[in-house]
């Protein structure tokens, strides 16, 4: 009887043993700082890309306009012909990532009646078009998009102009030695 009790434990898989079809979970890793991008696309340089509208990879200046129009469409509902800057806010929020991201509607509003048109919005891409067409063939590609961080950054942002930081030891640099 011994032998078969011992045959059978043998034959019985391990319970802490995984099992063909079991799904293991592992913690994850430590967190570690993430490496400094070199390479970063700005809110209005996603908009742009975001109007390439047969899928070529490069956004001509109609492709632009057609696009731009579409969003301004989706944001004034009534046809006013104007967004006021909350309705801007809640544009830029869905076409560029966030409500504070540049274009801000002070730039765009020209005119400072506290809305912004279709025209003004049209116009200020048409200047950022110009701006991103670097080799000026009318049209822009992903790379033309990209914009390259040439300063010193680490983890904690650009380093340029940061102070360093205090080592624990040194003199409290706000307070006055007395002689």
């Amino acid at each position: 009887m011994i032998p078969f009790a011992l045959l059978l434990l043998a034959a019985a898989p391990a319970q802490g043993a995984p099992q063909e079809g079991d799904i293991t979970v592992r913690a994850p890793l430590p967190a570690t700082p993430q490496t400094p991008a070199t390479m970063v696309v700005e809110p209005a340089a996603m908009m742009i890309a975001a109007c390439d509208a047969d899928g070529d990879a490069r956004v001509e200046r109609y492709e632009l306009d057609d696009c731009l129009a579409t969003s301004f469409a989706a944001f004034d509902p009534g046809k006013t012909g104007k967004l006021r800057y909350i309705a801007f806010g809640d544009w830029a929020l869905r076409y560029l990532g966030d409500r504070a991201a540049l274009p801000s509607p002070y730039e765009v509003d020209r005119d400072n009646d506290e809305a912004v048109t279709l025209a003004e919005l049209q116009d200020h891409f048409s200047r950022l078009f110009a701006r991103y067409d670097r080799d000026g063939d009318h049209a822009i590609s992903r790379a033309e998009l990209l914009t390259y961080r040439t300063m010193p950054i680490d983890a904690q942002g650009p380093t340029a102009g940061r102070r360093p930081e205090k080592k624990a030891d040194a003199p409290d640099a706000g307070k006055r030695r007395r002689r």
